[in-house]
């Protein structure tokens, strides 16, 4: 029975860490028969798959990825992760066309507002369409990512955001504005907005976003010739004067709210 347990418990391991990584769950099981082989115990299996999973995460993924029509996003520079746990968890992933877009706008962001760094959020894993990016309805192809806002705190830094993830931290409809939000959760799409339930707001008040650089941020990833939709809440999109963009879209109540973050796709 024991041993019955422990082979669940391994099982569920390598599910949790292919669905949050892809990768993990093979490098796991192969940390597994590599242990046993050698007589290892934990400690040193566990230290074992730590290195097996950096080397492979940083080293051998990247070379790899382009097989797959996909390529690393950067680290750093003017378009990097606004949480690096991205980049570890190899969720940075996109299709050459789109990196080649946000870089181009990033640089062009770094020269309209001196010193702005553009941060993005989830995009894809390295391999196989089709293959989920969990809780992503669409980030499954490498050509969907998502951006954080842009926000200025009081001592005047400007790169930096009030949530560690990104998501959660929501630019609610005022009123007067269409109020999608409420509309979804009337109609009981739960998940809607439920990312504020989990994320904790670490700015206690010292953070306000940044509209002038999030608006150009959207308007020049609206005018780019790549783009094919971006979504935002129809509420922002009101707000910042965005109606003559036909491919800035509502992502619909089956997604979550898009007034944390904007999603973006290229053609």
């Amino acid at each position: 029975m024991k041993n019955i347990l422990k082979y669940i418990l391994h099982f569920l391991v390598i599910c949790m860490l292919t669905i949050i990584t892809q990768v993990g769950g093979v490098l796991y099981f192969l940390t597994l028969l590599t242990a046993k082989a050698f007589k290892l115990n934990q400690l040193k299996g566990l230290a074992m798959f730590g290195v097996l999973y950096l080397i492979t995460s940083f080293a051998i993924l990247p070379a790899m990825a382009p097989v797959f029509g996909r390529t690393a996003l950067p680290f750093t520079g003017n378009l990097k992760p606004l949480n690096f746990g991205t980049c570890l968890l190899n969720r940075h992933y996109v299709t050459p066309e789109l990196k080649y877009q946000l870089v181009e706008i990033a640089d062009e962001m770094n020269k309209q507002f001196a010193g702005s760094v553009t941060h993005y959020l989830d995009g894809n894993f390295p391999f196989f369409n089709g293959f989920p990016l969990i809780p992503h309805l669409s980030h499954n192809d490498g050509k969907k990512l998502d951006l954080a806002f842009f926000y200025t705190k009081k001592d005047g830094s400007i790169n930096s955001a009030p949530g560690f993830i990104g998501y959660g931290i929501y630019e609610s409809p005022a009123e007067g504005e269409v109020d999608y939000p409420a509309r979804c959760r009337e109609q009981g799409y739960w998940q809607y907005g439920i990312l504020s339930s989990f994320v904790i707001n670490l700015g206690n008040g010292d953070y306000q976003l940044d509209v002038d650089r999030t608006r150009t941020l959207i308007k020049l990833m609206a005018e780019h010739r790549l783009t094919s939709k971006i979504f935002i809440e129809p509420h922002l999109k009101q707000r910042w004067e965005l109606d003559q963009y036909k491919n800035i879209r509502f992502q619909g109540c089956r997604a979550v709210r898009h007034d944390d973050h904007i999603h973006t796709q290229v053609r």
